[in-house]
């Protein structure tokens, strides 16, 4: 993409009463964004669904005018962008029609390939919903997902550094441009984000700071990823939005179930009840789910080794199992041990070789 051809897209896309569908929709039937600009207005007034509302401001200069301005912007600041046609956009989000018309970014994002899921939830996430967070993102691990969240307090801050301490790869889906961030208090986890994924938005450095601008930023979070995770969420909240639109792109949903008075449940049984998202009580579930193999995951196959060593927690597991296969659920409750810890180390277990996964939730001793 040359800079005159983004130049254009850049005005098209800043354009008031233009979102990205009627952008895309002009785009396609034009060519270009260039030529969106350059048509007559009685031409383009002739494409289904286009009306006059729509093109009031299309002409008026002065949207060029920021575009150059943001074009300095761009350049100056070294960030990449990803036009909707190019290879070079992430191709979930390319499915998604109201998906933005251009992306920019910071960072090293590499989606290739790669399983994507985005962890969201409330911003006063309780203790026993960072624990399971951090144990989701864990034992996930061995299949190298990219997680992606929004950045700001709570659920999504924890998704992200658990990414980062587990060496996986998370990607920060903001409200505003790339020449600030919020909360600023999370400007100290800026560098550890970008040095394993980056940031992503579609807003410019111009840009008014609006809150519904999260709501927006809630479909990239949603169509960049496979399946939407809701931690924990109150009865509404912008988490249930990021859910309701990753159920239109008809993508998976996974909600934490809780107790039917907890406030920070409610969100997350709602969705369960209404039949918006599986329910999620073990890490376990979403590889079964979303059918991920372990011979794609980033370490080697499983093998049978001789001599494997257990630590006090595998060595408990497989004496229970030795003399038959077990469920999950049998397995924590008779090794008193958490479900979601089992199912943490039952991921290691498999990679050491010792137990295999069986349908139905199953695991005995190979």
């Amino acid at each position: 993409m040359s800079e005159s051809d983004l130049l254009y897209i850049l005005a098209l896309q800043h354009v008031p009463n233009i979102g990205d569908i009627t952008a895309k929709r002009l785009i396609n039937h034009c060519g270009s964004a260039e030529a969106v600009i350059k048509e007559k207005k009685s031409n383009l007034l002739k494409i289904d669904n286009i009306g006059n509302w729509s093109l009031s401001e299309l002409f008026n200069e002065q949207y060029l005018k920021d575009a150059e301005k943001e074009l300095e912007f761009i350049s100056k600041n070294d960030i990449k962008v990803s036009y909707f046609q190019d290879s070079n956009y992430p191709s979930r989000l390319k499915h998604c029609i109201d998906g933005p018309i251009l992306l920019f970014e910071t960072g090293s994002i590499d989606l290739l390939n790669r399983p994507v899921i985005s962890i969201v939830g409330t911003r006063k996430i309780t203790t026993s919903g960072i624990a399971f967070c951090e144990e989701l993102v864990e034992a996930l691990a061995i299949y190298n997902p990219v997680i992606v969240s929004g950045f700001a307090y709570g659920t999504d801050i924890t998704a992200h550094k658990a990414a980062i301490k587990n060496g996986l790869q998370t990607v920060g889906c903001l409200a505003h441009g790339l020449n600030q961030i919020y909360p600023r208090v999370h400007k100290k986890y800026m560098v550890d984000v970008e040095s394993n994924g980056g940031f992503f938005t579609d807003f410019w450095s111009i840009d008014k700071f609006d809150r519904n601008n999260f709501l927006k930023r809630n479909r990239v979070i949603a169509g960049l990823s496979e399946a939407t995770i809701v931690i924990e969420s109150a009865e509404k909240g912008g988490s249930l939005v990021t859910a309701d639109i990753a159920h239109s792109y008809n993508r998976d949903v996974f909600a934490v179930p809780g107790r039917v008075n907890d406030i920070q449940s409610t969100g997350c049984n709602n969705l369960i009840k209404y039949q918006k998202a599986h329910m999620l009580t073990t890490p376990l579930d979403v590889p079964y789910i979303l059918n991920w193999q372990l011979e794609n995951a980033s370490k080697p196959s499983i093998q049978k080794q001789l001599f494997v060593e257990l630590d006090d927690h595998e060595k408990l597991i497989y004496n229970y199992l030795k003399d038959d296969k077990q469920l999950l659920d049998s397995i924590a409750i008779n090794c008193d041990l958490p479900i979601f810890k089992v199912a943490s180390i039952l991921l290691n277990m498999e990679l050491k070789g010792v137990i295999r996964p069986l349908p139905g939730k199953m695991f005995e001793v190979i």
